[in-house]
């Protein structure tokens, strides 16, 4: 297992008994390496700084036990924000209907780059609409994958942050 893939192993079970979701576990190099940690609140509800905070004091207390990483790093903990990477097949569900850019790992149809209209999950595929057609993934081909910020998306988030309307 990567040292990523150990962190997450560590921090999850922990970040989920507060109320969210780890998104996405990712170290950057550098003179001095970076570890952010992607998260969101398990009940939809916006993340705050405050939340940030209070899983950045959980997960530092963890990461001091347990040191999987020698070097000294900054911990980042942030929200996916709007334009987010999707890394969980639940991910793409969530967002059908949406834009989004994926690249895959392997070539389909000699292909590794993907634009265009999420429509779910079937059978364990992601589906998404591009201009060239459709196109359907296995999850585990995808290398990376985010939404695309467009006015579709802002509107959508900004409408679940100001909740139903009465």
């Amino acid at each position: 297992m990567d040292a990523t893939g150990r962190i997450e192993q560590i921090i999850t079970p922990s970040v989920e008994a507060m109320g969210y979701e780890v998104v996405r576990v990712q170290i950057s190099g550098g003179q001095r390496s970076v570890l952010q940690i992607m998260a969101e609140r398990a009940d939809g509800a916006p993340m705050t700084v405050e939340d940030c905070a209070d899983i950045s004091r959980s997960v530092s207390a963890l990461l001091d036990v347990e040191d999987p990483i020698r070097e000294a790093y900054t911990l980042e903990v942030s929200s996916p924000g709007i334009d987010r990477p999707l890394t969980r097949l639940k991910d793409f569900e969530r967002f059908a209907g949406f834009e989004a850019r994926l690249e895959s790992r392997m070539a389909i149809d000699g292909r590794k780059r993907f634009k265009g209209m999420l429509k779910g999950v079937e059978h364990g595929l992601v589906c998404v609409d591009t201009e060239q057609g459709p196109a359907r993934l296995e999850f585990d081909n995808i290398l990376r994958a985010k939404l695309v910020l467009t006015d579709e998306l802002i509107r959508a988030s900004q409408e679940q942050q100001e909740g139903p309307q009465n």
